[in-house]
């Protein structure tokens, strides 16, 4: 159970971009939780995306800006420059997450130990999640692979979220309405993830906003980093 509870609520945002500040308002505006998977290699950095043929920008933080940003959410790995794990050998693979994982931890000011797989696609494998697992300080491994289920995973290495909040948004507001009727004996979890700069290619922050209110202040609900989450389940499992 979650601290009493039989349902969870979790977010999960990737690459540390400065559009993060917009979110965390929102988040904690509704009392809402996100682990937020950052590159150490490239904070501070200045860049703009093209997607969906809308430019936008992909800006880090400083450094220094990381700890007061995610203060009240989880800091986790990304990697230190967002490479395709399977196309490298072990040792690099080895390097690019507990080379991020301890200077985050330095950052934060506690030790990180959450990790989302960078990039589209196949950007992971059970090659890739057995390095981690045996060779790093990692306990999670977020994958980008939809399960649309709430139910639970035995593998933390390889873990399916339950939808992409932007690229699933009618099968997140769907999922959202139907966990908050369910009603369950058994522990579930709705766990959501994207990229806050998402939010820019059509302007749907008031959308999500509006989603982020429906769910929040639910005494049914728990919700907590991913940490947090798998903390109650007892780890692994």
């Amino acid at each position: 159970m979650f601290h009493g509870k039989n349902k969870a609520l979790t977010f999960s945002y990737d690459d540390g971009v400065t559009q993060d500040r917009r979110f965390v308002e929102i988040l904690d505006k509704y009392g809402l939780k996100c682990t937020f998977n950052l590159n150490s290699g490239l904070l501070g950095t200045a860049n703009l995306l093209v997607r969906e043929g809308v430019t936008v920008a992909h800006c880090k933080p400083r450094p220094e800006e990381v700890a007061e940003i995610y203060k009240n959410h989880e800091i986790a790995s990304h990697t230190l420059t967002h490479p395709m794990l399977p196309e490298l050998d072990e040792a690099e693979i080895i390097r690019q997450v507990e080379e991020d994982r301890l200077r985050l931890s330095e950052l934060a000011g506690y030790e990180v130990t959450g990790f989302a797989y960078p990039g589209g696609g196949v950007n992971y494998d059970s090659r890739v999640a057995e390095i981690i697992r045996r060779h790093t300080g990692i306990k999670y491994c977020r994958t980008t692979v939809s399960s649309r289920s709430f139910d639970l995973q035995d593998n933390l290495y390889e873990f399916r979220p339950t939808v992409s909040h932007h690229k699933e948004t009618g099968e997140m507001l769907r999922l959202g309405e139907e966990f908050l009727r369910l009603v369950t004996d058994t522990p579930k979890l709705f766990y959501i993830w994207g990229h806050t700069y998402e939010f820019d290619i059509n302007n749907t922050w008031a959308e999500f906003e509006e989603f982020c209110k429906m769910m929040g202040g639910r005494d049914d609900i728990f919700y907590g980093t991913n940490s947090e989450v798998f903390a109650c389940l007892g780890g692994e499992r």
